[in-house]
């Protein structure tokens, strides 16, 4: 019996050193386990075979319900964890600097566009991002370095070992952990002042809405078109403004959308989502590392922008980035008067005309 428990640590430490998902190693535990029980219940009891794996077939019951109630306990845990974090408070993010923070955002000071009024307000802010991948990685790692008060991060996924070639918040250690926990976990490191509520969950329609009205910002780093639509509707619905940005290849894009403040919602821009087959994910078409990196901290730098009020945002505008000419192009977006999602949005006009 020794020596298949053993066989079923080798199966699990092998799977999660090669990235497999946890449900696969379980899967695959389970299924060494399924034969074991069914070995005992079909050989006679003077077997060599079954006399080598325990003799009866009690103890392999017994060790799977052992496993239910740890697995059952875990459970538990996590529930209890992930309603606790997604529990809202009603303090606001401080506004006030200890001289260690003032140390730390001087780079900012004394810039002309931000200063201690723009640190202020970035203090203040609450920001979420939906999505802790290769968008999510660069732009939380930014957000918490420039000090964003509370920064809310929503995902359901795992960190696997494909995840490490552009993901570049995660390490190697953080394998088979839900993606939020590590995260949250490397923006604490970086900076602890910054207040962190990590939402280890899908986000569904039915309370995204809700959890849109906790934050001033919303970031989509997500990689399909349905999730995009919905993080779309829901910001439109609570009024918050949506930096969205994509990735595939060697191409991104970036864009705000504001329609509360006369520009247009996601979906002005993208009515429909492309036909299946023409627009691969970049598990399907690849992407290259750097570039997640590139086109979320420009992410970030938008999100600072719009909290602190410096510079011209990407408001109406969309920004194209080629990594593999090297080449940036920036096109000019415009409402849709007929757009089911915000058509009737109240804003001032927009005058760029479209792209």
């Amino acid at each position: 019996m020794l020596s298949v428990l053993i066989l079923m640590g080798l199966v699990w430490g092998f799977g999660r050193w090669l990235g497999w998902p946890v449900a696969l190693r379980w899967g695959l535990v389970g299924l060494i386990w399924a034969v074991m029980v069914l070995l005992h219940l079909t050989l006679p009891a003077t077997h060599g075979l079954r006399q080598a794996t325990g003799g009866e077939v009690a103890p392999w019951l017994i060790l799977a319900g052992l496993a239910a109630l740890v697995a059952g306990y875990v459970w538990i845990l996590r529930a209890l964890k992930r309603r606790t974090a997604a529990a809202p408070e009603t303090a606001e993010p401080k506004s006030t600097f200890s001289e260690a923070e003032l140390d730390r955002y001087a780079r900012h000071i004394v810039l002309r566009e931000l200063g201690g009024p723009g640190q202020k307000r970035l203090k203040s802010a609450r920001v979420l991002v939906v999505g802790a991948g290769g968008l999510g990685a660069p732009v939380l790692t930014y957000l918490a370095a420039a000090g964003v008060g509370r920064i809310g991060v929503i995902d359901h996924d795992e960190v696997s070992n494909s995840n490490l070639q552009r993901q570049v918040i995660f390490r190697d250690a953080d394998i088979g952990r839900p993606k939020v926990e590590a995260a949250a976990d490397a923006m604490r490191a970086l900076n602890p002042y910054v207040e962190l509520r990590p939402y280890q969950r899908r986000l569904e329609s039915d309370f995204a809405a809700d959890l849109f009205a906790e934050y001033d910002l919303i970031l989509d780093g997500t990689d399909n078109f349905a999730t995009r639509y919905m993080v779309n509707r829901a910001a439109v619905a609570a009024g918050k403004p949506l930096i969205s940005g994509a990735i595939a290849q060697w191409e991104g894009q970036l864009s705000l959308f504001d329609p509360g403040a006369g520009g247009p919602c996601y979906e002005c821009i993208f009515p429909k989502a492309p036909a299946e087959g023409l627009a691969p994910s970049c598990a399907e078409a690849g992407v290259i590392g750097p570039l997640p990196g590139v086109i979320g901290s420009m992410m970030a730098a938008e999100a600072v922008k719009h909290i602190t009020g410096a510079g011209t945002p990407l408001r109406g505008e969309m920004l194209i980035y080629d990594a593999l000419y090297g080449e940036s192009r920036k096109f000019s977006l415009s409402r849709r008067e007929d757009c089911p999602v915000c058509g009737g949005a109240k804003g001032e006009p927009d005058d760029k005309s479209a792209a």
